[in-house]
């Protein structure tokens, strides 16, 4: 287990995110995390981004009949960056349904108000 002092709460987040997605999720589920963030040296940052990585790129995204879905997800307090809204923006122009949530709860409503999730929250 995670010592407090040191929880990255979004981490938190995102790992029980996936654990409801992984036993609850809706048939055809496809949800996954592009890990992009932590630290890199110039060279690699560059040699990523000319592979095709985009920073700001929310942290579940998740695909089910034939729909794309983006879920950014905030530690409560927290706020989307610039970056972040406007790779939202990018998404939402090319088809996506995208949302920030902020807490676990807000993000599983979310995704059962997407129709991701079976069940609902208490």
């Amino acid at each position: 287990m995670y010592k407090k002092s040191r929880a990255r709460p979004e981490q938190l987040i995102q790992r029980s995110v996936f654990q409801h997605l992984r036993t609850r999720g809706a048939a055809g589920v496809f949800a996954f995390h592009v890990p992009n963030g932590g630290y890199r040296r110039r060279v690699e940052a560059m040699l990523l981004k000319g592979l095709g990585v985009v920073a700001g790129v929310p942290d579940v995204i998740a695909i089910h009949e034939g729909r794309c879905y983006a879920l950014e997800l905030k530690a409560p307090g927290r706020r989307a960056t610039q970056k972040q809204i406007s790779v939202m923006a990018a998404l939402e122009r090319a088809g996506t349904r995208t949302a920030v949530a902020e807490g676990l709860d807000a993000a599983l409503r979310c995704l059962e108000s997407w129709g991701l999730l079976r069940g609902h929250v208490s």
